[in-house]
């Protein structure tokens, strides 16, 4: 339920009690803006960002900004249930954990290979049409789609609570996505250098429908999430094929659920009787019976939802568990020793390059979920007992 009004030009709706004053503030200069429609909405996962604040769903009729959806264009999570139970994993995670890290790149890699959904993916046909900015990264994009990207994207292995087997997934656009977003934040900012009314930050810079910037933006966005999406999907198609040879003689197995969902990001909707262009930024979309993702921490649980439709919050839930300190501040708190305590029951890296992203950086992902019970429904809790980072 809302538990905080913060009262600017505009309302700012929030789902928690527990938000940091660097994301008041935040806030409040999100919502001193001319163009927002409404109010904010601002999920339970909150916290300070780069830009905008992550958990904030924006909304206008009028303007979109492009720091505001962030450099990680149609980031989300891909989750699929299979056949498979727990004792089918007995003395094989190890093994699968191997497999997997050999079959898709992660951290800045790419794919030394370009396999042939990649390849044929038909977006490529629309490649040329993108900002011209990036008209020689096209081989760089091809070899990464299909691979996981660092920070805090990740693989897993999870049971849910009968013990049935899950694959969940956590990547975006990787870096044609930020490349795409860097072009698009400068020129805004550039644009806004000019403008007489002053924002109280400049990662707020804005296009609005009247620039010929704004139709560029949303052309370029769009592409960056259908590549988002199949990134997802290309990798969770080499997941299922490590389980079919790991834990079923290499043989095809039914998939029973498929979840793909977007949560950093701009979509044209209808709220409130009017169309306006909503940004999510670490928000996922939560219409009534629309199934989505939101994931804890490499040591916590996961849960899928379905959505109420929740108008306040222009139909929207959290994207996770939400950062309750900086990843600097979490390696200087956290040894390895916690890490390993805090991951125990997890085949995972357990070593300082992944310190930032241990549990205890993260916010309580129950409290999380019970702050937005109005937003949606769980369908599953899900447990990692594999993960691979970045």
């Amino acid at each position: 339920m809302i538990q905080t009004v913060l009262e600017n030009k505009v309302p700012v709706k929030v789902w928690t009690k527990d938000i940091e004053a660097e994301a008041i503030r935040q806030l409040e200069n999100l919502a001193s803006l001319p163009f927002i429609y409404k109010h904010v909405a601002v999920m339970p996962d909150v916290h300070w960002g780069l830009g905008a604040t992550i958990g904030a769903v924006i909304p206008s009729k009028t303007a979109v900004m492009p720091a505001a959806v962030g450099v990680d264009i149609g980031c989300g999570m891909c989750a699929v249930k299979t056949h498979f139970h727990a004792s089918d994993l007995e003395g094989k995670l190890g093994k699968i954990r191997q497999r997997i890290e050999r079959d898709i790149p992660v951290g800045f890699e790419g794919n030394r290979h370009i396999e042939g959904r990649a390849q044929s993916w038909e977006g490529w046909k629309l490649f040329h049409e993108l900002t011209g900015k990036v008209s020689d990264l096209k081989k760089r994009a091809m070899e990464q789609l299909g691979s996981l990207g660092g920070g805090n994207h990740f693989i897993e292995i999870c049971l849910d609570t009968e013990n049935n087997v899950w694959i969940l997934l956590h990547s975006g656009s990787r870096h044609i996505g930020k490349s795409i977003a860097d072009v698009h934040i400068h020129e805004a900012k550039r644009i806004m250098a000019r403008q007489e009314f002053k924002i109280p930050d400049r990662d707020l810079a804005y296009f609005t429908t009247k620039d010929p910037e704004f139709k560029s933006y949303l052309r370029d966005v769009e592409w960056c999430q259908h590549y988002a999406l199949e990134n997802r999907e290309i990798m969770v198609e080499r997941i299922i094929q490590v389980l079919a040879r790991e834990l079923n003689e290499g043989k095809p197995f039914p998939i029973l659920m498929r979840v793909n969902c977007h949560h950093n990001y701009v979509a044209h909707e209808e709220h409130f009787g009017e169309k306006v262009y909503v940004t999510r930024k670490g928000a996922v979309s939560a219409r009534q019976g629309q199934l989505g993702i939101i994931p804890g921490s490499m040591g916590t649980a996961s849960y899928i939802v379905e959505g109420l439709g929740n108008p306040e919050s222009f139909m929207s839930c959290s994207h996770g568990a939400g950062r309750r300190m900086s990843r600097h501040a979490a390696k200087k708190k956290f040894t390895e020793n916690d890490l390993r305590e805090q991951t125990k029951d997890v085949e995972c890296r357990k070593d300082r390059g992944v310190l930032d992203e241990i549990p205890g950086a993260y916010k309580n992902i129950d409290q999380v979920m019970k702050d937005q019970e109005d937003l949606v429904c769980v369908k599953a809790k899900l447990k990692q007992v594999l993960c691979v980072k970045g």
